[in-house]
């Protein structure tokens, strides 16, 4: 498996094309598939489109935000393409890495594993570094220097905290249900004490209630959609947890808690358009 992208799947929608890549990742020591919806354009254009890039939820693979979100009809009307990559490294065959389904495969957490056993899990260097490198340098209709993410959940966690580390590579962040506590919550408890081990201060780098006091320079305000039918929102989400941190720290936040809705595509697919226009305004 070569390191340059391999196409393996097209699809026409709204004008433009989901187009599915396979290629070998030096970084996570594997092959790897990623998704990106190119808005549509004149065959003579040399238009360059900003990237919004979906970081997905636990069990979820590049294809879960692409099939079920309907993003790629605001995306194309603002001339954003959509790039979705997987949730985890696959294939390695680590023991236990798929006994649980909110651990290992398809939860990869978006961090750098520093435990032995899972040195592989460098979610957070694979989507900072090289998927940007690896797309800058295959498709030039991309503007890897405008860019921006979001993401669900697990996602969601992972795209405020790449932001917030990143805040030169990224114009805006937003995120439907997100993880924002998770050293305090089950679920980053468990990822966190087997990726890095013991110490909490290095659990801290990945959370983002916790890295919002030190990374604050903000220019576009933090957007947030929760609902609140979610079975999750009270025991793992956690976020008046973020809310407050963001109030203490001066970041604004648009926190839209939404009565009624769960922690599914549905309640992604209705409010993903308000998500596009808020990074179209910090893009385009």
């Amino acid at each position: 498996m070569e390191e340059t992208p391999m196409q393996i799947g097209s699809n026409k929608m709204f004008g433009g094309y989901n187009k599915r890549y396979k290629h070998y990742s030096p970084t996570l020591g594997c092959a790897m598939t990623f998704s990106v919806f190119f808005p549509p354009s004149s065959p003579s254009s040399s238009q360059k489109f900003p990237v919004l890039y979906w970081l997905s939820g636990l069990t979820c693979t590049d294809e879960n935000f692409i099939i079920k979100s309907g993003a790629q009809r605001m995306a194309a009307s603002k001339g954003i393409a959509l790039v979705a990559p997987d949730t985890s490294p696959r294939g390695l065959n680590v023991e236990g890495e798929s006994e649980s389904w909110d651990f290992g495969v398809g939860a990869g957490f978006y961090l750098n594993a520093t435990t032995e056993k899972w040195k592989n899990w460098r979610m957070y260097d694979y989507i900072v570094k090289e998927l940007p490198t690896l797309l800058s340098e295959n498709f030039e209709q991309l503007d890897t220097t405008r860019a921006s993410i979001s993401g669900h959940s697990m996602g969601g966690h992972g795209a405020l905290t790449i932001y917030l580390k990143n805040l030169d590579k990224y114009k805006s962040v937003s995120a439907f249900a997100p993880i924002v506590n998770p050293i305090n919550c089950p679920w980053g408890q468990k990822a966190f004490s087997n990726y890095l081990g013991t110490n909490n201060s290095d659990w801290e780098e990945y959370d983002a209630t916790c890295l919002i006091s030190k990374f604050n320079n903000i220019s576009a305000p933090i957007l947030i959609d929760q609902g609140e039918d979610d079975n999750f929102l009270k025991n793992q989400l956690l976020p008046h947890k973020f809310e407050a941190a963001c109030k203490d720290a001066s970041v604004p936040l648009i926190l839209r808690m939404q009565p009624g809705y769960d922690h599914s595509y549905y309640f992604i697919a209705s409010f993903i358009d308000d998500h596009i226009s808020h990074h179209a305004n910090a893009l385009v």
